[in-house]
């Protein structure tokens, strides 16, 4: 039978609204494979469902979460972030069927296993899609109804599958809560604001997604046209704004969680601020928060935001009216250092209402003359503010908050003003404005605006959250007065400290004009800065040491007379391991906010030079925590991580040996292969001479085509550039995040070979994946881990070859009620499922003894035989939990 999904109807709502959902979408895979999933610290358990839907032309993959109980319960539709997949929420799809709720993710049209073309949230596409789900979950006896063939549902995701959540609630009324994350309001402004071209972003952009063959023919044609230009096109704005949750603004009449990212480039805050003031005006209920974190890194407070997720949806969605939703408008402020872990201290900062980003306005004088400034040809060297596939895994906007940031303006190309040292600190939380006269040589002028805070002695200089705010001029020949709108910030200015104006001709991350011009500017009033004074920040608890500290001076005090010594701030090398890559001794993390729940749980092993070592484990075994800790980036509970027989801090000079490649790496398409690795070294301050280019380039086998442009690359050829960023300084200890990612067969064995061929040199590698057959080829080792715990490590053919596990043909396919009688068998570990009939690890028994209740349980047995794949050893191992 070939069925049809019906037209939208999307913005129905009523009795008229019969849809049957089975009609609405077919199921082509998994319908009725229910798997069991029980969390090591919950006995309630979530069920969950796999399937592939046929949607108007397209086949998205989808998950279904529910609790175990029966009843019906409202339901959540959980969106996924650009590049990413339905994978990537499960956890947080897990946490909220715990929670009573039927949950449904799925994996946009170009990514995970899903097909189409990337329609950047068309709604014609990935948004009609949306109401195909809704359709489906109108039809599940698990889901709460309004009224026929409308479920009480909500929406949430963050960047990309926040807008989706907006754009969803602007076209289909039954949508009846959402909480979108570091999200556009309007795409149009945030690639082309002001009339600029956010150039490295939306190179990102179209590099995460495969290259611009795997978008829509529109949007693939207007990408090249304005990268070829360096100038959006009213055209251009046109297809990304009919894109935009601006577009249906007025329709957007739910309850909105607005989550927006302080440290983001892509997405900067004023998206979330036009976002509330359109909602609010539609008489929603609107509450905004403001995290530490954003597209270019920083925390971003997972754990607190899922919780204040699941409240705005208990009283949204449950009708909980004792849910803590928390305040209208809060932001998370940075507090400095702690000097016991290196980590930045986060305070939330609240108010009643959201201030917005203009309030309570103070004037800054400022001096300065009228100065002249050069647009250089080819707008090269340009400044530096955030780095666009940099930022996030360095950290630069987080560094910048703490007072270490890392911009760069070159002399001539910039106009500066500065005020008088401040008589009292001064907290700026809003976008700050200027009005400046701008005259130049040619007709169109571009300039980037930035607010520095200034220290004492007028050397250092800090640029909060790496922002900058474009603009472009146009009839600047006659001369014109603009006022510059500088990117929302939340920073205090310490007393004593000056604020700097910057209006700088180039930037990174955006197209200036190539001809050269001079342009002339000069300030026409003061610099006017928010204070939104009613945002107060939460008292701070005495630390325990206030109380201990005078007690256990003395202590100190005494020990050191005794022993003449202090105390050094990480452990003293250990001379024995000073050859080995890497030991992990009784690593655990906790998760944030918790006692008892652990995200890595007494992790131990070790890596020797020459291994290539492969890190495997279901979603949410840890993998990612391990190497978070691996690489400096979060500080364990407890335990310790040597590298080199040196103790792993953040900042450990030691880690100058371990290179990285964890999310990809964003690539400056214009440039050539060589001029990207180039461009990245030098942005890391060390020598030319140490960045070995040539060697890693011969490793990674690119060939000619370093010289070609990078947007001419195939996805494995930006895949091995990305390998040979990591690889530059050759480290002698080298992390592989999924680096396979998105490449075909040849691709990948390509990939392999890199990984071997670095290894052979003495180095280690370390490579986490999912693709098992692959690391049965290319690793020489493997850790296998599971809910933070380590199941077996060891090289990989003792693993493989691990004679307690029988893989059991079926003549038909074991019903589940079945397998749960075989895992329940005397001297059986466990049973899974599988396409050809049931993985059984034996636990005392022995095989004879199994095919005797196999028969007697009336399996339909076949054949009984080891295992021979690395697929089934990880099925056993983990118990059936990937």
């Amino acid at each position: 039978m070939d069925l049809r999904l019906p037209a939208p109807r999307g913005l129905l709502k009523g009795p008229r609204r019969l849809v049957a959902a089975a009609a609405a979408v077919v199921v082509l895979a998994g319908a009725g494979t229910w798997t069991a999933a029980v969390a090591s610290d919950d006995t309630r358990s979530v069920r969950r469902t796999d399937q592939v839907m046929a949607v108007d032309g397209a086949r998205l993959d989808t998950s279904y979460f529910t609790p175990a109980d029966a009843g019906r319960h409202p339901a959540v539709l959980l969106a996924h972030g650009f590049g990413g997949s339905k994978d990537d929420v499960r956890q947080q799809a897990e946490d909220l069927a715990r929670d009573g709720y039927a949950v449904l993710t799925w994996s946009a049209r170009g990514f995970g296993r899903s097909t189409g073309k990337i329609g950047l949230n068309d709604p014609k596409r990935e948004v009609a899609d949306v109401s195909r789900l809704l359709d489906w979950l109108a039809g599940q006896r698990q889901v709460q109804l309004d009224r026929p063939g409308d479920p009480r549902v909500g929406m949430a995701g963050g960047s990309y599958g926040g807008a989706v959540s907006l754009l969803a609630a602007g076209h289909d009324r039954r949508v009846d809560a959402i909480a979108p994350a570091i999200t556009y309001w309007n795409l149009a402004d945030a690639l082309f604001p002001n009339g600029v071209f956010k150039k490295l972003w939306a190179g990102v952009f179209f590099n995460t997604g495969g290259g611009c063959a795997e978008f829509a023919a529109d949007l693939c044609r207007m990408y090249d046209r304005v990268a070829e230009s360096g100038t959006p096109d009213e055209a251009a704005r046109k297809l990304l704004e009919e894109r935009s949750p601006s577009a249906v603004g007025d329709r957007i009449k739910v309850p909105t969680l607005l989550v927006q990212g302080q440290t983001d480039s892509l997405f900067t805050l004023d998206q979330a601020d036009a976002a509330q003031k359109a909602i609010r005006a539609n008489g929603a209920p609107v509450d905004v928060d403001w995290i530490a974190g954003g597209h270019d890194g920083g925390d971003m407070e997972t754990s607190r935001i899922e919780t204040r997720v699941r409240a705005w949806f208990d009283r949204y969605l449950k009708g909980d009216k004792s849910a803590d939703t928390g305040p209208a408008f809060r932001i998370t402020r940075t507090g400095g250092i702690d000097s016991t872990d290196g980590t930045a201290q986060l305070r939330g900062a609240s108010a009643t209402a959201y201030p917005g980003l203009h309030d309570h306005r103070r004037a800054i004088a400022l001096t300065g003359g009228t100065q002249h400034v050069a647009n250089p040809a080819g707008a090269s060297p340009p400044g530096v503010s955030a780095l666009p596939g940099l930022g996030g895994s360095g950290g630069l906007a987080q560094l910048s908050a703490l007072g270490v940031g890392v911009s760069l303006d070159f002399p001539g190309q910039y106009a500066k003003f500065d005020s008088a040292p401040l008589t009292s600190d001064l907290r700026i939380t809003g976008a700050p404005t200027a009005t400046v006269h701008v005259t130049s040589t040619r007709d169109d002028a571009v300039l980037f605006g930035k607010v520095y805070d200034v220290g004492p002695d007028g050397t250092r200089q800090v640029l909060p959250s790496q922002l900058v705010a474009p603009f472009r001029v146009t009839g600047a020949k006659a001369g014109k007065d603009v006022t510059v709108t500088l990117p929302a910030i939340d920073h205090e200015v310490q007393k004593g400290h000056r604020l700097r104006l910057v209006l700088a001709s180039t930037d990174l991350g955006y197209a200036s004009p190539a001809a050269p011009a001079t342009y002339t500017v000069s300030l026409k009033g003061d610099l006017s800065v928010p204070t939104a004074p009613a945002v107060t920040t939460g008292a701070a608890p005495l630390p325990a040491w206030v109380w201990w500290l005078p007690v256990a001076g003395a202590a100190v005090a005494l020990a050191l007379l005794l022993t003449a010594r202090r105390r050094t701030a990480a452990p003293a090398p250990d001379p024995e391991l000073a050859e080995v890559p890497l030991v992990i001794k009784d690593l655990s993390k906790r998760y944030a906010k918790s006692t008892d729940r652990y995200a890595v749980r007494e992790l131990s092993f070790r890596v020797e030079k020459g291994q290539v070592l492969g890190l495997l484990g279901p979603n949410g075994a840890g993998k990612t925590t391990t190497l978070r800790m691996l690489m400096g980036l979060i500080r364990p509970d407890d335990g310790e991580i040597r590298v080199f027989g040196h103790a792993i801090r953040p900042g450990a000079s030691v880690l100058s040996r371990v290179g990285a490649f964890v999310e990809g790496a964003g690539f400056l398409p214009h440039l050539s292969g060589r001029e990207n690795l180039e461009l990245y070294w030098r942005a890391t301050g060390r020598p030319p001479q140490d960045a070995h280019l040539d060697e890693a380039l011969e490793i990674a086998g690119l060939g000619d085509a370093l010289a070609r442009a990078v947007r001419t690359y195939s996805q494995g050829m930006r895949q091995r550039l990305a390998i040979a960023q990591a690889m530059l300084g050759l480290p002698d200890l080298l992390i592989l995040d999924e680096p396979t990612n998105g490449l075909d067969p040849p691709q990948i064995r390509e990939m392999r070979e890199v990984m071997i061929r670095y290894a052979a040199g003495g180095r280690t590698v370390i490579v986490s994946s999912h693709l098992l057959a692959e690391v049965e080829q290319s690793c020489t080792h493997l850790v296998v881990m599971d809910r933070g715990r380590l199941v077996q490590a060891g090289p990989v053919r003792d693993i493989v070859g691990s004679g307690d596990t029988l893989l059991v043909g079926t003549a038909t396919p074991v019903e589940e009620p079945l397998v749960e009688k075989v895992d329940a068998l005397p001297g059986v570990a466990s049973a899974v499922r599988t396409d050809d009939g049931l993985l059984i690890r034996l636990d005392g028994g022995t095989a004879e003894r199994l095919v005797v209740e196999l028969v007697r349980l009336e399996v339909p047995v076949a054949s009984v035989g080891p295992h021979r794949r690395l697929e089934d050893a990880f099925l056993t191992l983990i118990g059936g939990s990937a």
